[in-house]
């Protein structure tokens, strides 16, 4: 029992600590601003800072809501302008379902990892087996934080759109960088810088836990 259970821990703490990253980037304004700063966005879509700081909290604020389209109206030209389409509508829908089933696989990892380590330390009362949990889970995630991060260096279009093939079951996130906004404010290489930082949170964390599996098992 105690075998299979850290076993089943190891596996949980990369979708854990995956799970976590992606949703720290989803809700982090400063990634939204740096991405806008650095791919000229404003020049884009024409849009002030304070708009796009606005689009950003909407998009932030619609994710974590219970409405199921989103309706975001910013400033352009002094006139209130309604930023999205109905294709980009309905395709930050299924955006926001996706990160749905993230934050429900973030919570129930957790809730193992928690409830795992509490047996470890409270009911086993054995620290050496969360320890190796630890050691174990986060090498298995920093393993495969490098090897996602070396394949997005080589290949992050192709990446890029196998994920799309594989999380969508249709075509409207086909959208065109010239006339829709939802490509103006996020272009190919703000989803790359992204994916760094939900790789180097990730991986972080790893290291994180690996050292206090460390430290539990010198302890032991």
């Amino acid at each position: 029992m105690k075998t299979a259970a850290r076993w089943l821990f190891i596996l949980c703490l990369p979708v854990l600590l995956a799970t976590a990253s992606v949703t720290a980037a989803a809700n982090c304004p400063a990634l939204y601003q740096y991405g806008f700063a650095k791919y000229d966005v404003g020049q884009t879509t024409g849009l002030a800072p304070s708009e796009l700081d606005k689009a950003a909290n909407g998009l932030i604020a619609y994710f974590n809501s219970g409405e199921e389209f989103i309706d975001l109206t910013v400033e352009k030209d002094g006139q209130p302008f309604t930023l999205f389409n109905e294709r980009e509508v309905a395709h930050l829908k299924d955006v926001k379902g996706l990160f749905r089933l993230v934050w429900w696989l973030l919570w129930g990892m957790l809730a193992y990892a928690l409830a795992f380590a509490a047996a470890c330390l409270f009911w086993w009362r054995q620290r050496k087996i969360l320890g190796w949990g630890l050691v174990g889970g986060g090498g298995l995630t920093l393993l495969l934080m490098i090897v996602l991060g070396i394949a997005a260096l080589i290949d992050f279009d192709g990446l890029f759109l196998q994920f799309h093939l594989l999380s969508f079951a249709n075509d409207l996130w086909l959208l065109n960088p010239a006339t829709d906004y939802l490509i103006m404010l996020f272009p190919q290489g703000f989803w790359f810088d992204a994916a760094l930082y939900c790789v180097l949170g990730a991986a972080g964390g790893a290291i994180i836990l690996g050292g206090v599996g460390w430290w539990l098992k010198r302890r032991s």
